[in-house]
């Protein structure tokens, strides 16, 4: 009888264990990278819990995107509002009233679209949510080419954040980044391998009706397009 109830407890232990491995959170703005990181997670058969954050960026753009997919995909999906955080985070052109900067990421008047800690932030309320809903990852959507102008999405970040949430609660999350090593033009090829249509994203920095093609987000998404030879479906300025 004993042995009867420990293989049974063992059985169940496995079977929590095998089901928390399958379940994922994805960090889901609605841009291309975390569409093609949420795509990437669907297609390595996880049970995907989409997460959105409204941290009082300019335009919503990318959250209406995000919810559209969600439900069109039929994927759980979560709008957090986190938006007060603003009143302690100053000094970003993508919150506060200063004007976005044109060019290249590598430019130096990019650093203004940086939002203090933000990543480090976002990851935590993700890893939180994970632990909730028996999560064993995050799936985070940083890639090689914003290592020049952002400092949470350098390897170095993801791999000291990735140790703390090892420890941070009784249950470790892993931060997977699939994509962290390549560049955008990488994470297209990938997603068009995928047949991903790209129509119901958003990128741009400026929420108009169109694209402006002139932020540092609207370049490095046209060059991921040009150097993939495929004509982005977006409409631009």
């Amino acid at each position: 009888m004993l042995c009867k109830r420990v293989l049974h407890l063992r059985v169940g232990q496995s079977e929590r264990m095998k089901e928390m491995g399958n379940k994922v959170v994805v960090i889901y703005s609605g841009g291309m990278d975390s569409f093609t990181v949420l795509n990437r997670a669907i297609k390595d058969g996880k049970e995907v819990y989409a997460l959105s954050f409204d941290y009082g960026q300019k335009h919503v753009k990318e959250l209406k995107c995000a919810s559209d997919v969600c439900q069109e995909l039929n994927v759980q999906h979560k709008v957090i509002d986190i938006s007060a955080i603003n009143q302690l985070l100053a000094g970003s052109s993508l919150t506060d009233d200063i004007e976005i900067p044109e060019g290249h990421y590598e430019a130096e008047n990019m650093k203004s679209t940086v939002v203090p800690n933000r990543n480090m932030i976002l990851l935590s309320l993700a890893v939180g949510y994970a632990v909730s809903v028996g999560a064993s990852q995050v799936y985070y959507g940083a890639h090689s080419g914003d290592h020049a102008i952002y400092p949470d999405c350098r390897p170095e970040f993801v791999l000291k954040m990735n140790d703390v949430c090892q420890i941070a609660n009784y249950e470790p999350v892993e931060i997977f980044s699939p994509y962290l090593n390549v560049s955008k033009t990488d994470i297209l090829t990938d997603g068009l391998k995928m047949g991903l249509d790209y129509s119901n994203t958003w990128t741009c920095y400026n929420g108009r009706e169109k694209a402006c093609g002139k932020c540092g987000a609207c370049q490095e998404r046209l060059e991921a397009f040009r150097d993939n030879n495929a004509t982005d479906p977006l409409a631009y300025e």
